[in-house]
């Protein structure tokens, strides 16, 4: 059985190993930021319309498959966007373009927020951990 705490603490003690973090002060610091970064992560890769619109048929009204892509989304830890909502709503209800271009703005709105959190995390990790560890976190994809 997938147990997904068990994997991010397998995650964690593979960073804290390639990072040589001996001190248990540094590593929580350095593992909080790690937390943080991972969230943002989520929210930029799965909260947005990528996995809802995979498991959708056109002009599908919801049931199943959408919800089945929502469960999905919680299931690996990213919240279904609202305005990534609103617009899939637009598009299943043949709204207008008026319309539907207010909630493409918005979804992409929604997206750049979300990309600059990442970018915080990331600048906020990265102001904690030496050169070497900077580098392991780049080359892991924590940071870029």
């Amino acid at each position: 059985n997938f147990d997904p705490e068990q994997m991010r603490q397998r995650m964690m003690e593979r960073y804290k190993e390639s990072f040589g973090v001996t001190d248990d002060s540094e590593w929580k610091v350095i593992e909080e930021r790690i937390n943080k970064v991972n969230e943002a992560r989520r929210e930029v890769g799965f909260g947005g319309m990528g996995m809802m619109g995979m498991n959708r048929r056109p002009g599908a009204q919801g049931g199943d498959q959408a919800r089945g892509g929502q469960d999905r989304q919680r299931r690996f830890g990213g919240e279904p966007d609202p305005a990534a909502e609103a617009l899939q709503k637009a598009i299943d209800d043949k709204a207008s373009n008026d319309v539907i271009k207010a909630k493409m703005t918005a979804y992409r709105d929604s997206v750049k927020a979300k990309e600059a959190k990442l970018q915080a995390a990331q600048d906020d990790l990265r102001k904690v951990l030496s050169i070497r560890q900077e580098a392991q976190a780049l080359q892991m994809g924590l940071i870029k």
